[in-house]
């Protein structure tokens, strides 16, 4: 593809070279660079990409997006200046891999909690519904059955741009994906063409990049204000900040609640472990989830659904047969008749849910032994907040590592325990020991009760001094089992 093409979509400040030359491909990481390439410099949070030029010419790269000149001008280099190459380089990406987007009906997911089981829903019911599908998400990327791992929860614009590309490669119909807040501030969704958009909830996450909610909330909000007219907008009604998403948006909006009259609304009939049976929009649906928040989640996917011009009866039909994502609200039967949990709750929000879903369907005499932690060189306020939220809701709480990263476990856990009394303090142990403190809870439940082991849910590591050793909660609670 020529450059003029690819650039051809940007506002362009100031342009050194030719135009016509052939693009092969584009990269924002030099070490990725081969001949032919478009090398895009960033300003990263880390890294300034426009110390990497002259290492991408080096390896090949023809043309070169930047915010100013090098110093250094290489002969037979095109350099393309622009006011922000962030703001660009999706729309480049998605030039160069022929907007792929554009021949999907592409949905994003935004919020704090439930991104992952509504992309994941949405892809398996559309699936089950005959349509190819692909999924970007932070549990796994799929391209119709193929599994392809993901380190982000939302990718890069390249690898992005790729990945929907060979999707449409695939005859996929549809594509579901989450877009965390760090990627729609980092603006690696620009170019992208949404079909829709959902709203899920916010609550306090990522302030150590955000710094603030406000900006926490905005960047959600950008996503929403970036949709046109053609493409519809879902937003979850119980939560105050769902009118704010939509305040500038230019798609239809609809809303769905588990408390008011919404366009989607559902109250909840009967309860059980295995299962809710939910009233939806007037109709009766037995379902393999508990907790409502998981209504609400539902709720999400129904009304999705229902935009993407599928009739009530078949969503509602596929809807029964759907299973908990991995990770989430995941149950581990004991041998001793207790049930361990495994659920990915990080925030305190999440973890009040999902202890909120838990004492839904406990027995009268069942205790809660909950084993939580909380991610190093993250966000250091909401420790407290979750070790309280814990100790709320349990009977019993360990309070252990979980990826500690490049800090001491033991001071993860400190500012966990600063938060609580000295009363509060009376429920706790602690163990950096994540395996041992799981081993506790197990120790510690009787027939009945329910062991919660929360924070990590579908990781298969922990993350220590930058290194990632495998670690799967519940495979832990299988081999503890399996010693009894």
């Amino acid at each position: 593809m020529l450059l003029k093409e690819i650039i051809d979509r940007i506002k362009v400040s100031n342009l050194v070279g030719r135009e016509d030359l052939d693009i092969t491909g584009v990269n924002i990481d030099s070490r990725k660079v081969s001949n032919g390439h478009l090398f895009v410099a960033i300003k990263g949070t880390q890294v300034d990409g426009h110390q990497y030029i002259a290492k991408a010419i080096e390896n090949g790269a023809v043309a070169v997006a930047c915010e100013q000149l090098p110093s250094e001008i290489v002969e037979g280099v095109t350099y393309v200046v622009v006011e922000s190459t962030e703001n660009v380089v999706g729309i480049m990406a998605t030039v160069f891999y022929g907007d792929p987007s554009r021949k999907l009906k592409l949905v994003g997911v935004t919020g704090t909690n439930g991104k992952t089981t509504i992309a994941t829903l949405l892809y398996n019911m559309f699936r089950k519904m005959g349509h190819k599908c692909g999924l970007l998400s932070t549990v796994c990327n799929y391209i119709e059955d193929v599994a392809l791992p993901t380190g982000h929860t939302t990718p890069d614009p390249i690898e992005l741009n790729q990945l929907l590309a060979r999707m449409v490669e695939a005859g996929c119909e549809y594509a579901f994906m989450e877009c965390s807040s760090h990627a729609i501030a980092q603006k690696r969704i620009g170019g992208l063409h949404f079909e829709g958009g959902i709203f899920t909830n916010l609550t306090r996450d990522h302030l150590d990049y955000h710094k603030t909610f406000e900006n926490y909330r905005d960047a959600k909000k950008a996503f929403f204000d970036s949709l046109p007219k053609s493409s519809f907008a879902i937003i979850n009604a119980d939560d105050k900040n769902g009118e704010v998403m939509v305040q500038n948006c230019k798609a239809r909006v609809k809303t769905y609640s588990t408390r008011s009259m919404a366009d989607f609304h559902a109250r909840i009939l009967e309860c059980h472990f295995e299962g809710m049976y939910l009233e939806i929009n007037g109709n009766e649906i037995g379902v393999q989830f508990i907790g409502k928040f998981n209504v609400s989640n539902l709720l999400a996917v129904y009304g999705c659904a229902v935009m993407l011009g599928k009739q009530p009866e078949e969503i509602l039909l596929v809807m029964s047969t759907l299973q908990s994502v991995s990770g989430r609200l995941q149950p581990v039967r004991s041998p001793e008749g207790f049930t361990a949990i495994v659920d990915y709750a990080h925030t305190p929000d999440a973890l009040e849910n999902v202890l909120n879903a838990i004492h839904e369907v406990l027995g009268p005499n069942g205790k809660v032994i909950t084993v939580c932690g909380a991610g190093g060189n993250r966000d250091k306020g909401k420790r407290p907040l979750m070790a309280r939220e814990a100790v709320r809701q349990s009977d019993h709480v360990i309070i252990t590592s979980d990826n500690p990263r490049f800090e001491e476990p033991e001071a993860i856990i400190s500012d966990m325990l600063a938060g609580l009394t000295p009363q509060q303090r009376r429920k706790v142990l602690t163990n950096a020991d994540r395996r041992e403190a799981i081993r506790t809870a197990c120790m510690m439940a009787h027939k009945g009760d329910v062991v919660l082991v929360a924070g990590k849910g579908h990781e298969n590591y922990q993350e220590i001094k930058g290194v990632k050793h495998h670690f799967d909660d519940r495979e832990v609670l299988l081999d503890i089992f399996s010693e009894t």
